[in-house]
């Protein structure tokens, strides 16, 4: 019988849940371009998502792997590796659908290098242009910008998993899955960030200014991040008989189609996530995000791929 998903509670009051990577794998052999039929506006502002995450996710594993010898609390230490397993995993499998848009003729390069140089060069291990930052303050102004991203892809996440609009749409299943089983990732480690960020970066009023400063940057470049992602994938879409742009009236209808999430339902987690008595734990519903998990076909078949390792393991030590 399998373990109930465990019970929504306070931060403080919940009890450790075990964050672990999936090895998942994904066919694109029968993914078309268009993956949302007849809705190319929905389908590449989703896609926006396979633009930003094998560069973000990298730099989240690779600043959380430069703050970790910082974490004193042995479960936050353990929810944090786990995290950094699932962020690794995450990065791996959307940087192979930017190779299936490369095979299909819709060359993603020219963007994901503006992303790269944000990435590797802006937020590297260094402060940029020779900004006179002490290391340990740098270090936990990224950590605070990987908490405010955390905060959207926690939403995003719910949201995907509940989309019933994509459903009706009949989309590629295959992508629907990668949406749906990252979705339920992001929800299950959806504090760790948070966590992270409140443990090492230092005593308040300065942690929460940083912590207002962090989601005062990551909000509107992710807008304008986004805006720009979709409007590159609609112009060089070759399969579209017209070079399209990206347009507010398409995007509303995509909305009201229930494709893509309510500007209401992104716009209110600032707020939320600017209270001072705010937690993620708050965001989203775990129950969901384990439900699918257990029924996704990738985590599914990770799941059974591991245990038949273990069983075969185990034989030949006996």
């Amino acid at each position: 019988m399998s373990t109930p998903p465990p019970q929504e509670q306070p931060h403080r009051a919940r009890k450790p849940y075990a964050i672990a990577p999936r090895r998942v794998s994904f066919d694109w052999r029968e993914t078309p371009l268009l993956w949302i039929p007849d809705e190319p506006t929905a389908t590449h502002v989703i896609n926006v998502l396979h633009l930003l995450l094998p560069a973000g996710e990298r730099w989240f594993v690779k600043v959380f792997k430069e703050a970790l010898p910082l974490v004193r609390d042995g479960q936050l230490h353990t929810e944090v590796k786990g995290f950094m397993g699932q962020e690794a995993t995450h990065s791996v499998q959307h940087s192979y659908v930017l190779d299936h848009l490369a095979h299909q003729g819709l060359d993603t390069s020219p963007y994901t290098r503006h992303v790269d140089f944000l990435f590797d060069y802006l937020l590297g291990d260094q402060p940029p242009l020779g900004v006179p930052v002490p290391q340990r303050e740098w270090l936990r102004f990224r950590l605070s910008l990987i908490a405010a991203i955390e905060q959207f892809t926690a939403v995003l996440g719910n949201w995907v998993l509940a989309a019933d609009g994509l459903d009706r749409a009949q989309p590629d299943p295959v992508m629907l899955d990668l949406l749906r089983w990252h979705g339920a990732e992001e929800v299950e480690h959806r504090a760790v960030a948070f966590d992270m960020y409140q443990h090492t970066g230092g005593p308040d009023p300065a942690r929460y200014a940083r912590r207002i400063l962090g989601m005062a940057v990551t909000a509107p470049v992710l807008l304008y991040l986004w805006s720009r992602g979709a409007t590159y994938l609609l112009r060089h879409d070759p399969q579209l008989a017209t070079r399209s742009r990206y347009s507010l009236r398409q995007h509303h209808r995509a909305i009201r189609k229930g494709l893509l999430p309510t500007w209401r339902e992104l716009g209110t987690a600032i707020p939320r996530y600017l209270r001072r008595s705010y937690h993620p734990s708050q965001e989203g519903s775990l129950r969901r995000a384990v439900t699918y998990l257990a029924s996704s076909p990738a985590a599914r078949a990770a799941a059974d791929s591991a245990d038949s390792a273990d069983s075969a393991g185990r034989a030949a030590l006996s």
